[in-house]
Order: structure tokens, then sequence, then C-alpha cells
């Protein structure tokens, strides 16, 4: 990602919204306004979106402590940042990144609402979904021609990778545009993928997962060894079950149902330990237990695994 904010006009896209400002939504603004560009963040109520900023500036703080931002740089994309409770607010974006919880009929709602109020015909609405069809989220809309997927993964500051999905109705020309803004605007590499379920990395990514919970849920051995033999064995950043706790087991178990709707494999059914962990709430480090214990977890810091901007 450009840390020195390289001018938005290498784009026609200047002008931004993101609905949802939970982790993902607060991370793709933080993305967005540290690449100059004018950021309207749109959440439920109030608190949300105060929280949604204090997550922003919190992660932009640690930034600068790193030395990867200066204070100038994160003063500039501060006062870039905006935020409403009114969806309607988003009239004059000319991209507009839909990032609220994994529930089709919650984004086909915000899809339906965005096309009546984002008035310019050449706006693009994109999700950050990698699990609901792109095509149902675009015939929500009169503009399908104007709908794609555009997946972050988390932590989107720090994770130079995007997933553009165009679905069958999707425009090349709007595919294109949005490809030529993710690497040459926000800086990052983008892999296309076709409209199926899970997209590229999460194809890979949640059997993978799953296929631990299952081996704790056989006996074959515990959650700690799992976790150590692929962080120690396998030189990865983080063990499967400590990334799924991070990535929250409610939302690793929706992933899982709706991947396997759709496709009927049963790699991607969620396995029953999963599910009961759900029910119980024991969902990761958002709720400080889950197949590890995280007493006094707050807001993941991500450098703790490695991983760098």
């Amino acid at each position: 990602m450009r840390r020195n904010g390289g001018p938005a006009g290498m784009s026609d896209i200047h002008l931004v919204g993101v609905v949802g400002a939970g982790r993902m939504g607060a991370g793709i603004a933080e993305v967005c306004v540290r690449s100059d560009l004018e950021v309207l963040v749109c959440e439920e109520t109030g608190q949300a979106a105060e929280a949604g900023r204090r997550r922003i500036l919190a992660s932009m703080e640690r930034a600068v402590h790193r030395g990867r931002l200066s204070r100038r740089e994160r003063d500039r994309a501060a006062w870039r940042l905006r935020f409403t409770t009114d969806l309607g607010d988003m009239a004059d974006r000319q991209l507009v990144i839909e990032a609220v919880s994994e529930n089709e009929l919650l984004k086909r709602e915000v899809f339906a609402a965005l096309d009546k109020v984002v008035v310019d015909p050449a706006a693009i609405l994109a999700s950050t979904t990698s699990t609901i069809p792109i095509m149902k989220l675009g015939t929500a809309t009169s503009r399908a021609s104007h709908v794609l997927g555009l997946h972050f993964l988390n932590p989107a500051p720090v994770m130079p990778l995007v997933e553009v999905a165009p679905s069958l109705l999707t425009s090349a020309l709007v595919r294109d545009r949005v490809e030529s803004f993710a690497t040459r605007v926000l800086g990052k590499r983008v892999v296309r993928s076709t409209d199926r379920v899970g997209f590229v990395v999460n194809s890979l990514l949640v059997p993978y997962l799953l296929a631990a919970v299952r081996m704790v849920e056989s006996g074959i051995t515990d959650a700690q060894d799992v976790d150590a033999a692929m962080t120690l064995g396998c030189a990865h950043p983080l063990g499967p079950l400590a990334l799924a706790d991070l990535i929250g087991l409610d939302i690793l178990a929706a992933m899982a149902e709706s991947m396997y709707t759709e496709l009927r494999d049963p790699q991607y059914a969620p396995p029953p330990l999963l599910l009961r962990m759900v029910d119980a709430g024991l969902l990761g480090r958002k709720s400080g237990r889950g197949f590890h214990p995280y007493p006094g977890s707050t807001d993941y810091d991500y450098a703790e695994e490695g991983l760098s901007a």
C-alpha cells in the first residue's frame, strides 16, 4: 500500500463509501484514506460509528509508532475520514464497498438501498463477501453490470492481496476499472476469480481450517499441538486453530455452511465441534475463548504474528 499518499488522480475514483465499520470495514476505510481518497463510512448507529472511528484511529496510531506512517500522513488521512448513520449520504460516491455481516438477506437489502441512493450511473457497488454469490447481490439492484466482489484479506491495512470477482453480468470495463484502482491507487496485488463461492483464498483456506477442527474433534491431538505442528513444522506464521479464533468461529462456521450449501462437497461441511462452540459463545479472540483462551483480549495486534504492511 502506498504510504506517502500518491495522487488519487491515478484513478477516476476518489470518493469512496464503506458500509460497515467492523474489523473489515474499518480496515478498508483505513486503506482508502491512507491512499488519499475521501472516505465516508456508514454505520447503523452513532455508537457503532464512533467505535469504528476509534478502531481506525488506533490502527493508524500503531502504524505511526512502528514508523510505517508519519504523523502528518496520519493527520491527513484522519481529515479525509467521515462517518454517517444515513445510507442516503452515499449519494455522491463513485465506489461503495459493502462490509456488513455475512448474511445474504442483509447484504441484498444494503445493495437494494444503495441502488436507490447512489446517483452516478457509472458508480460501482462492491461487496467484501467471498461466500455469497455476487450474482445474488447484483440482481438486488438495477445495475448488476456495476456490481462485483472486492474481497480484502484481513487485516486489510496489512495484507497485500485483494480478490476481484465479477458476476456473469458484471461489465468487463467495470472489472478492469476496479482492478486498476486496487493496484494503482491502493497498492494491492489483485487475484481474479469467477463468481464461485469461496473465490480463491477461502476455497483453499476453509477446508484447511475445518480439517484442523476435525483433528481435535476426533482426538488425534489437541489444539496446541495442531498449531505447533503447522507453525514449527511448516513455518506458518499462525496455526490453523489460532487463525480460526482470529477470524471468529461464528464467521468460519457461516462461511463453511454457505460453501457447503452451494458445492455439496464434504470438505466444506462445518464439523459438529465447531457448531457446538459457536452455540456456546466460544467464538475465539473476540469472546475471550475459542480453541485457545484469550484473557483480557482486545482488538488483535497483527504485528504480533510477524505480519507487516
